[in-house]
This record gives structure tokens, C-alpha cells and sequence, in this order.
């Protein structure tokens, strides 16, 4: 059990890195885009996720971890943030390429907008607790910035796949929450999140993930892009 955490994160990177190479996928392909975009979203995540730390918002079990730590984090934590994005980035590029996911203009408004929305008078009501209000109120500005700046295209298709992922989300934050656990491997205080739970899972979480993922899925559109103009030079 002291490596429960690094197993969970080696289990869910190890199918869809053997899968990546299939002739049909080739995700393989895209290994130097992911890897740059999931470098560059983790080193604010890490900080962020450091800095709650030391604030007492979450912490770990040190019965499930190896005790090697970077910025208050055990290394297990540091390896979620690529080890995750991978195998929901590669999910992503799965479905896209046999599923056509898009929305009307309308519909696609009209779910950003009430989302947003919900999210800023959440964040706010909850002001005092920290990890609702930061996720709450950053999630929002992200998705503003995304529809309504950038203006980019796959949105609907990133919010369908997520909706996907909440399934096997739910298997992996839900052990690391303490389903089927005696204790579980990263606790939360209750005075900084709302108490609304998913089974063991704080429901922050799933938005929590929404965010890390979202900009997982941009800059990884980003470095493809580029690559792509380079070839087509």
C-alpha cells in the first residue's frame, strides 16, 4: 500500500501509452505536442497545488506514498499532472477520430454561458473556502477567455469527452478520495470546500479537473498547430 498513488498514476497511463501506436490512432505521433503542453500547465498547477498544501486546504495519506516530496508534494502528486492529462489527452484524440461531436452555435452559447455563470456565483457564495471559490472563479475566466477571446472551435467536443471521462475520473479520484480505503490517500478540510461530494470525491474535483484539462487540450491544439504550419512550409 506505501505505493498505492504511484501505481494508480503507472495504471493509468500504461494502456493508453501501449494503445498510442496502434496503425488506427497514432497518437505516438503527438507524443512532443502533449509533452509540451502538459509541462507547461502543470508547473502553475504544481504551484498551486504546493501552495494549498502547505495551507492545510488538502494533504496526503503517508501511508500510500513513497515519501519522496518536491514543493511540498509527494513525487506521486507531481506525476499526476502528466500521467492524467496523457491518458484523458489521448482519449480525446481517440473519439475525434471516430465520433463527430459537435454543437449548434446556439446550444454551444448557451452551455458556456449558464456554466460560466453558475460557476462565478458559486465561487463567490463560497468565498471563505479556498478550494471552491479559486477553482470556481479561475474555471470561469478560463471558459470566458476561451469562447468568448480566443474563440476557439473544439470546445463542445472537449465538453462531450469530458463527459466521458468522468467515468473512469470517478474510478481513479475515487480511490485516491478513499473509496475502498481505510483512510484516504489525499484528504481535504472541510472548511475550504463546499461538503458536496461525488460518493468520496469532493465535488470540486470534477471541476478542478475540468480546468487542468482544458488547458491541457488548448496548448496541446497550440503545439499542434504550429507543427502543422511548419510542415505545410
Amino acid at each position: 500500500m506505501k505505493y498505492l498513488y504511484l501505481y494508480i498514476n503507472l495504471f493509468t497511463i500504461l494502456v493508453p501509452f501501449i494503445f498510442s501506436f496502434h496503425k488506427r490512432l497514432q497518437f505516438h505521433l503527438h507524443f512532443f505536442s502533449f509533452l509540451k503542453a502538459s509541462v507547461l500547465v502543470a508547473i502553475p498547477f504544481i504551484l498551486w497545488d504546493g501552495y494549498f498544501t502547505s495551507l492545510g486546504v488538502w494533504g496526503f495519506n503517508g501511508n500510500y506514498i513513497s515519501g519522496i516530496k518536491l514543493y511540498h508534494l509527494p513525487i506521486e502528486e507531481v506525476l499526476f499532472f502528466i500521467c492524467i492529462p496523457f491518458s484523458c489527452v489521448f482519449t480525446y484524440h481517440c473519439l475525434l477520430l471516430f465520433f463527430n461531436m459537435k454543437w449548434e452555435e446556439r446550444t454551444e452559447k448557451i452551455v458556456i454561458t449558464t456554466l460560466v455563470l453558475f460557476l462565478f456565483i458559486t465561487g463567490i457564495i463560497y468565498l471563505s473556502h479556498l478550494y471552491t471559490s479559486v477553482t470556481f472563479i479561475s474555471l470561469a475566466i478560463l471558459l470566458l477567455i476561451l469562447k468568448f477571446y480566443i474563440q476557439v472551435k473544439w470546445l463542445p467536443s472537449f465538453l462531450s469527452v469530458y463527459l466521458v471521462l468522468l467515468i473512469p475520473f470517478s474510478i481513479v479520484n475515487g480511490i485516491l478520495t478513499g473509496t475502498g480505503l481505510d483512510s484516504p490517500v489525499v484528504w481535504y478540510n472541510e472548511s475550504h470546500i463546499m461538503g458536496l461530494r461525488l460518493m468520496t470525491i469532493p465535488v470540486e474535483d470534477v471541476f478542478y479537473g475540468l480546468e487542468l484539462l482544458l488547458l491541457n487540450v488548448f496548448f496541446y491544439h497550440q503545439f499542434l498547430d504550429k507543427k502543422a504550419n511548419k510542415e505545410n512550409r
